[in-house]
């Protein structure tokens, strides 16, 4: 409800309600939230992927086949390899916010809030992505 204005949002359709508690059900795994973050800002192999989260390539793999079909990922083929990004801006709109509302919950400024050289320290990995 807006405050103030006494209107409310409108009601969502049950099919919607649905695809939105699935992509929460996707969200709900550690793995599958390191390979979404690792691919806010990036592409990425599977073999990267599994690295970067510290998986085997097989389990990374599931994972992404259930982020696929939950449209939080799509696939691009080069040669041998498939390369793995978010689906559209919302799905890394949906992951930075989820991350960045966790932050407030540790101590001190949290991340996002930090000037360039704190989010280098609290942040190294993507510190040369930024």
């Amino acid at each position: 409800m807006n405050a103030g204005t006494g209107k409310c949002r409108r009601r969502l359709p049950a099919d919607q309600v649905g695809l939105v508690v699935e992509v929460f059900r996707m969200l709900a795994d550690p793995t599958r939230v390191q390979v979404l973050w690792a691919l806010v800002d990036r592409e990425m192999s599977v073999n990267d992927l599994a690295e970067h989260v510290g998986k085997p390539a097989p389990s990374v793999s599931q994972h992404l086949a259930k982020l696929r079909m939950a449209r939080l990922v799509r696939p691009r083929r080069n040669g041998t390899t498939i390369y793995y990004s978010l689906e559209n801006d919302h799905v890394a709109q949906l992951v930075t916010d989820a991350v960045f509302n966790a932050e407030h919950s540790g101590p001190g400024v949290p991340g996002h809030h930090a000037g360039a050289t704190e989010l280098r320290a609290l942040h190294p990995d993507t510190a040369e992505h930024a």
